[in-house]
């Protein structure tokens, strides 16, 4: 119903139009331990991320996790945080703008956090309160995971169960092997490589590791990491004929068999073995932050350094590059067929 037909006496009414939610992990409000305190327990009390049962979780997340992570990982966020804040929140924000900016009037565009802030419920009402009956919620994640894609889903679900009047929702689906990031990714890390001032002998495609245990239950994401990689492999192969490239997994945590190999355990090995001259991409993040511009490209360093590596570079994430923002609006105009002109 449009504001034209309304009665007389009835309250204004926004409507008619088309929103865009992306959506990324998150991040601290701040690089304090208070503030990745509320982050972590967020985080860490989510059962898509953490599957113990909550009876034998919280008084090890609380009694123990809690009470010492927090101090280390404010350290490691305090060596990434810019003027703009976390850079995983800054450049979710600029993609979001530029997404903005290349669909024009036809659809809003905002962006969230599945945890800390903006609220991915918060965000949602803001849309509808703007006029969206109709949101595409679009989790950037390329590869499909259970913590990830599906948490957002959840949380998703959450926020409209608590809404009376719904807008229609669609999501965007994983898209580690379609072709537009394929091509993005072969474009934007072929040109950090070409730039790169020395020949790289190894690259080193980085993914966030998941329990091994998630990959027996039947989660798809070892799968999408491994095929993102091939096809990534046959992409960059011919351009750069003396170039490896291998696939490794980071981010451990905890006692249990992770997906292997381990990032730090490659980095060391390949220059234990010889090689002194490394590079890094992490294809699986949309926006570089604390895994990347610390995990990777700090203590990764200090890794190959140590066991005899000499040149070692990190690759920026796509974030809002034009590359990346080509793939986005492709991906974000096929999933808004038949809600938004295509022109």
């Amino acid at each position: 119903m449009t504001p034209a037909t309304l009665p007389a006496d009835h309250p204004p009414v926004s409507g008619g139009r088309v929103g865009v939610l992306l959506v990324n992990l998150g991040t601290p409000d701040a690089p304090t331990p208070a503030a990745v305190r509320r982050y972590l327990a967020e985080f860490l009390s989510d059962r898509r991320v953490v599957e113990i049962p909550a009876v034998a979780w919280q008084p090890i997340l609380h009694g123990v996790i809690l009470r010492t992570r927090p101090k280390k990982s404010a350290h490691a966020y305090r060596q990434v945080w810019t003027a703009q804040g976390s850079p995983l929140a800054a450049i979710t924000a600029a993609q979001a703008a530029a997404l903005q900016a290349q669909m024009g009037d036809a659809v809003r565009v905002d962006w969230a956090m599945r945890y800390g802030n903006p609220a991915l419920p918060d965000r949602l009402a803001a849309m509808q309160q703007a006029g969206c009956e109709r949101i595409l919620v679009a989790p950037l994640y390329p590869q499909y995971c259970g913590a990830t894609t599906a948490s957002v889903m959840d949380r998703l679900g959450q926020a409209l169960a608590a809404m009376r009047w719904q807008p229609a929702i669609r999501t965007l689906p994983p898209y580690h092997d379609d072709p537009a990031y394929i091509d993005a990714l072969a474009a934007d890390l072929g040109a950090q490589l070409d730039a790169l001032a020395f020949v790289p002998q190894v690259l080193v495609l980085s993914f966030h590791g998941m329990p091994q245990r998630t990959l027996d239950l039947g989660d798809p994401y070892h799968c999408h990491c491994r095929k993102t990689a091939r096809l990534l492999g046959e992409r960059l192969g011919p351009r750069y004929p003396g170039l490896r490239i291998e696939t490794a997994f980071q981010s451990r945590f905890g006692r249990a068999k992770w997906l292997e190999p381990a990032t730090e355990t490659v980095l060391a090995a390949e220059a234990g073995a010889g090689v002194r001259q490394l590079v890094v991409a992490a294809p699986g993040f949309s926006a570089d932050c604390v895994e990347t511009l610390e995990e990777l490209a700090i203590r990764g360093r200090e890794v190959f350094a140590a066991a005899g590596g000499q040149d070692y570079a990190v690759l920026s994430c796509l974030n809002a590059g034009e590359p990346g923002m080509a793939m986005l609006e492709k991906l974000v105009r096929r999933e808004l067929a038949g809600w938004v002109d295509q022109g």
